[in-house]
């Protein structure tokens, strides 16, 4: 027996019921409660009841212990709620109400692109707050705007007198005379009549309406939603941000959202936020957001989640009238700049068609022109590329598994392809269509550099087009040491909030929320930055962890000090011994895994390298050969690929494909042409980017809606290398080239092979094929040095179209357009 239960403490509790115990615990609990406020009244006129730890013993009595009486009308309901804690608001939402900055941050953006573009024109903008509450969004929004100089008048209108109070004390302190408190239904609400109006167009509105964690708590939120029109300009923005809570499924046919990335909250989640809300009267009904991207148009949607506060799903919406740009007239336009087709007004289309380029072409739309047709007819809004501020990110459906099979992830941060030698060997002019493979966007804008009218940009995976559209995002916005912290050395502790400042005008919505999600790769004090992520991040990783464990630091830098090429021959043979040793290539490098999963080469073009092994060796293939011919064909390949480079370019200052793969950034001796100072003020000037069109699509998919002759150049990198020899898909691809390109032009192509087996299908569909590149043991194609050969492949004469559009299966062409910059080649 213990000595508790024999001591007379442990007798007396051991005798006592436990119930007892509880009362006995309560009674003291209650008695230190009144002893606490007679000591507060004492002292009353010492304490402040709204600051320090009695903040949030209101907001817990006010939220989860008042009663709340419903009253005759939603004002009485929401004095019941607000009216004990309306001083205490503010304070006590800070952590709760996440992402009000944010969408403040994202309007203000839209509106200084929007003055810097004269698209406003009345003078100073007009804003109204609606269930703006204690005025603290007004007052946050100067840290994005000058509230008082950028608008001429601002409307707080809030249906809580208590609320309200608190918000006009707020400007009085604060002095700013153009803020007007109204305590009055958002739905009878109305701008003066002298207040909003344009000269130039004859409308009365405001310029910017927001909603802050407003709209979940209007009962009837229809009739809300529809007042706001009467309430905007054309060309006015609105601002949302409030709680959800929805499941994919009832997205996944809109074309509209903007995209549902992050979107999806789980059935546990849906049940559990929406009954904690409701006792608070606060509605999750996933139809409130539905509703609003339907009476709207949306610029930028993200999904996002509180996880200060278990993770409450909430969202930023901003969006415009929803017929802001959709006459007909601006929709043909952006079609033709999409499909290369001449621009037919609409009231004349019929008859301008038999002028076009050749009269017996089928009429060639997008895919954005046949969404935007089908939204209109069914009264919904336009793609969210079509209210957009720049129109070079074509519409496409995210939710298409042949986009989701990339799982949020791009390939590659970086281009393996030279494009010194592509400029060498296209001779990119100002009369120039280029269609090209997009991978990281490096070599895309190397070819802006040379001004061509047109650039396309495809790529299968949406992720790689997100990367893409990040770096135009970045010319345009930022300053060249901005743009060198982000894409020079990969991290930038401000991205975050340049992203939402700066960035989010020149963002698609899709692009917007990827990033958003994504902004830790540049934030983050625990990771390296952009260039040790994507699915190529594998093999970089690999190497750095090779070099740490067998020390090889101090080798490392000084072959990326090294000044010459003897220095540097010199110190290569202690880090080729760890690289290219046998056991290495027999565990990891030749192996099948390491070459999909880490290198990206697929197993068609893993057997390219498997077959010129053997003809190099004059083997035959029915022959008994080793066990481990495969790993030994993939050894030798990569020996012939990192030997000349060391031998012949030099890492430290010119070859920035290896120096930034040892390094993880470039430096400012060693790095693209597009991040150079004199890059930047040509990538920066106004309509550098108005030839660039982005396609999120198979190769085939974009030369089908592309009108026939009007492309000069393509550039495939190692795309073709992807399919089967079995199959049709190079001969079909080679048809629809032929059909795509004027005569004379061009098809540049690299391969892993030094003879690939499908040049032939270009030369039976009217191309002449020419090697302009050739990697032979020992030699050095390019400073990349990982492909075999490089190919130019010209047009010389017409081909029939093919009867039937067949797209491509194998490998849905580009099972990441990104992946062609996984390795590359070219001679120097």
């Amino acid at each position: 027996m213990s000595s508790l239960t024999t001591s007379p403490a442990g007798s007396l509790l051991s005798g006592m019921d436990r119930l007892h115990v509880y009362i006995a615990g309560t009674a003291f609990l209650v008695c230190a409660l009144v002893a606490a406020v007679l000591l507060m009244s004492i002292q009353k006129d010492k304490i402040d009841y709204n600051s320090g730890v009695f903040t949030y013993f209101k907001f817990i009595y006010a939220s989860f212990l008042k009663p709340h009486s419903g009253g005759d009308s939603q004002q009485d309901a929401l004095e019941s709620f607000y009216k004990t804690q309306a001083g205490v608001y503010d304070v006590t939402r800070k952590r709760l109400l996440r992402g009000r900055e944010d969408m403040l941050g994202l309007v203000a953006a839209q509106l200084k692109y929007k003055v810097e573009n004269k698209d406003i024109q009345n003078g100073k903008p007009i804003w109204i707050d609606i269930g703006g509450g204690t005025g603290y969004n007004i007052e946050a929004m100067a840290r994005f705007l000058p509230v008082q100089k950028f608008f001429s008048q601002v409307y707080l209108v809030d249906f809580s007198p208590s609320l309200c109070e608190v918000a006009r004390k707020r400007f009085q302190r604060l002095g700013w005379d153009n803020i007007t408190v109204v305590c009055q239904d958002a739905r009878s609400f109305r701008l003066p009549e002298d207040q909003g109006k344009d000269p130039h167009m004859g409308v009365t509105g405001a310029d910017l309406i927001t909603m802050s964690y407003s709209l979940s708590m209007i009962p009837d939120y229809y009739s809300v939603v529809d007042s706001l029109t009467s309430l905007m300009k054309p060309s006015a923005l609105l601002g949302v941000c409030d709680f959800y809570v929805q499941s994919i499924v009832d997205v996944s046919s809109r074309n509209y959202i903007g995209g549902a990335f992050n979107r999806h909250v789980n059935y546990l989640g849906r049940v559990f936020w929406r009954a904690w809300f409701d006792a608070d009267r606060v509605s999750l009904d996933a139809a409130r957001r539905d509703y609003l991207e339907y009476r709207f148009g949306t610029v930028i949607s993200a999904s996002e989640r509180n996880y200060w506060m278990g993770g409450i799903p909430y969202y930023i919406f901003v969006g415009c009238p929803k017929d802001n740009e959709s006459g007909q007239d601006a929709i043909e336009k952006l079609d033709a700049s999409f499909t290369e087709s001449p621009y037919l007004a609409p009231a004349n289309h019929r008859q301008e068609m038999t002028k076009a380029v050749e009269s017996s072409a089928q009429e060639i739309r997008s895919k954005a022109y046949e969404s935007a047709v089908i939204n209109l007819g069914s009264n919904l809004p336009l793609p969210s590329s079509f209210y957009q501020n720049h129109h070079y990110r074509i519409f496409y459906n995210d939710l298409l598994p042949k986009h989701t099979q990339f799982k949020n992830e791009y390939i590659y941060a970086f281009n393996w392809e030279d494009p010194r030698v592509d400029h060498r060997l296209l001779d990119i002019n100002h009369d120039d269509v280029i269609l090209a493979i997009t991978s990281a966007g490096d070599n895309i804008l190397d070819y802006l550099q040379k001004s061509p009218r047109r650039i396309h940009a495809v790529d299968l995976n949406p992720n790689q087009n997100h990367l893409l559209e990040l770096k135009v995002a970045s010319f345009i916005a930022l300053g060249h040491r901005d743009v060198w912290k982000i894409f020079g050395e990969g991290k930038h502790a401000e991205f975050r909030q340049l992203l939402i400042d700066r960035l989010s005008p020149h963002l698609s919505s899709q692009a917007f929320q990827y990033w958003l999600e994504h902004s830790h790769i540049f934030t983050s004090s625990y990771s390296r930055g952009l260039y040790e992520t994507g699915g190529s991040r594998h093999a970089i990783k690999m190497v750095r962890y090779l070099f740490k464990i067998f020390g090889l630091g101090s080798q490392v830098k000084q072959l990326c000090e090294a000044q010459t090429l003897d220095e540097q021959r010199k110190i290569w043979p202690k880090i080729r011994s760890v690289l290219l040793s046998k056991p290495l290539n027999w565990a990891i490098v030749s192996t099948e895994w390491f070459a999909w999963k880490a290198a990206g080469v697929p197993r068609n073009q893993r057997n390219m390298i498997v077959d010129d092994f053997f003809k190099r060796n004059g083997l035959n293939k029915d022959m008994k050969q080793p066990k481990d011919i495969s790993g030994q064909s993939v050894w030798e390949y990569v020996v012939d690929t990192l030997d000349p480079v060391i031998n012949e370019t030099m890492i430290s200052n010119d070859n920035y494909f290896y120096f930034l793969c040892v390094q993880g950034q470039f430096s400012r001796k060693c790095h693209p042409a597009y991040l150079s100072p004199k890059a930047h003020v040509k990538l920066s000037s106004p309509g550098a980017f108005d030839g660039l069109r982005i396609h999120t699509d198979e190769i085939n998919e974009v030369i089908k809606r592309i009108t026939p002759r009007s492309l000069t150049i393509a550039v495939v990198m190692d795309s073709m290398d992807w399919f089967d020899p079995e199959g049709d898909d190079a001969s079909v691809q080679a048809q629809k080239l032929n059909h795509a390109l004027k005569m004379g032009g061009r098809i540049l192509l690299r391969s892993a092979s030094i003879e690939p087996w499908y040049i032939k299908n270009f030369e039976d569909n009217g191309f002449t094929a020419r090697r302009v590149g050739s990697r032979f043991p020992g030699s050095c194609i390019d400073r990349v040095n990982m492909y075999a050969s490089t190919w130019i492949c010209t047009k010389t004469k017409e081909t029939a179209r093919p009867l039937t559009e067949r797209s491509i299966s194998s490998l849905s062409l580009t099972d990441d357009h990104g992946k062609r910059g996984s390795m590359d080649s070219i001679e120097i």
